[in-house]
């Protein structure tokens, strides 16, 4: 069975077209970029081939989608040969609130509640509607699924996910820590513990996704206990360009000190605070790394600043869940970045990480970071959020239990 895969952000569409069968296989992805430009960009890529790349002017995400549609039609660049051969559309959603505790097929009363939650999120949650109308409207007769970042962790309790802020706001308003990067928590979870043999159901896990957006969590016996993103992707570790965790007082009094608007503000602790507000560089690990070989304090500092963070996360985490069992690096920093993750693991074995520089020198395969016989196992696990996506829209509309 063929499921297409769509991500759609508020100028750019990624997809992948992945056949679910007893050897899961990947057909086709691209990335459809600068939506609303007159310079859209499609780069569309084969598997095991080169990519290939279309501009032209792409005003609005039906149009898009025609146009990915119409790529892999394509008798030169093309996988499929009509779009009867794709059975399902599985779409990312950043939102689903306190409604979705797993992915969803789309319904209208589904349709109604991702809309209900644009407040919650809404730089993300449009885009995602609008791929979902426009599947709706150029290929009516085929199932759609939503699979939320936020459902993996809808299993935290309410200690964990309430704010200590009047309770009449979590009533009126649903304000409480809702996390998000719950599809990748959950694969790299389930992935290594299949890689090492052992019980999701029974073991406490700390997973780490690391990349311009960046959160931990912590998973005891298979359900998502707490995670450090909360209301908003903000909250939490030190990222990119976000702030991370900081003290609301700083937010108010650089407001009132500076003249700022709360647009000013958000976009101040959105994009020009993190990696890039410290070292005055780049958002992009690899520069700022570069910088700090070279000798530049302020990137010396950030990456130290980013890793420390990081540590501290996974201190909190082993102390709520009474102890750790593994733990997992993922994401664009999490998998590549040997020296970040040195960083992160150097000093803590006293915690029962054993941690071997030597076999941190791995960058984006699966690995084992710690020495054998190390009582808490630390891995490298990339995450592939669509193939989950693929599966769940698979599972949902055979109503089956089919597993990567």
């Amino acid at each position: 069975m063929k499921i297409l895969v769509l991500n759609c952000g508020s100028s750019s569409i990624k997809y992948q077209l992945i056949e679910i069968s007893e050897e899961t296989v990947l057909i086709a992805k691209g990335l459809l970029d600068r939506i609303g430009l007159a310079t859209s960009e499609l780069t569309h890529q084969v598997t095991g081939k080169d990519k290939h790349k279309i501009t032209q002017e792409v005003p609005d995400h039906q149009v898009g989608i025609n146009l990915i549609l119409k790529i892999l039609k394509d008798p030169v660049f093309g996988v499929i040969k009509n779009e009867d051969e794709i059975a399902a559309v599985g779409h990312r959603v950043a939102h689903g609130g306190e409604n979705f505790k797993s992915s969803a097929l789309i319904t209208e009363n589904v349709k109604g509640d991702i809309e209900k939650c644009i407040e919650l999120a809404p730089l993300h949650n449009p885009a995602n509607l609008k791929g979902i109308l426009s599947i709706e409207s150029i290929l009516p007769n085929v199932p759609q699924v939503a699979v939320f970042d936020t459902s993996f962790h809808q299993t935290m309790p309410a200690f964990s996910y309430l704010y200590a802020i009047p309770y009449e706001y979590y009533e009126k308003y649903r304000i409480r820590r809702y996390g998000f990067h719950g599809t990748s928590h959950k694969y790299v979870a389930q992935k290594a513990c299949r890689f090492l043999g052992k019980d999701f159901h029974d073991v406490n896990i700390i997973t780490c996704h690391l990349g311009n957006g960046s959160s931990v969590a912590a998973i005891r016996k298979g359900k998502s206990m707490d995670t450090s993103m909360g209301f908003t992707p903000l909250e939490g570790l030190m990222m990119g360009t976000r702030s991370g965790d900081v003290d609301l007082g700083v937010l108010l009094f650089m407001a009132e000190k500076e003249n700022l608007s709360i647009a000013d503000t958000n976009a101040m602790f959105n994009k020009k605070s993190g990696v890039c507000g410290i070292s005055g560089i780049s958002f992009d690990m690899r520069d700022v790394e570069q910088a700090a070989e070279n000798g530049n304090k302020r990137a010396k500092l950030a990456l130290e600043m980013y890793a420390y963070r990081v540590k501290k996360y996974i201190g909190a985490y082993i102390a709520a869940m009474g102890g750790v069992d593994l733990i997992v690096f993922t994401g664009g920093i999490g998998e590549n970045d040997t020296d970040t993750r040195n960083r992160i693991l150097e000093g803590m074995e006293f915690l029962g990480i054993q941690f071997d520089p030597e076999r941190n020198t791995t960058r984006g395969r699966e690995a084992i970071l710690t020495r054998p016989g190390s009582p808490v196992v630390t891995m490298v696990m990339p995450t592939n959020e669509e193939l989950v996506i693929a599966i769940d829209t698979y599972n949902i509309v055979t109503n089956s239990d089919f597993n990567f």
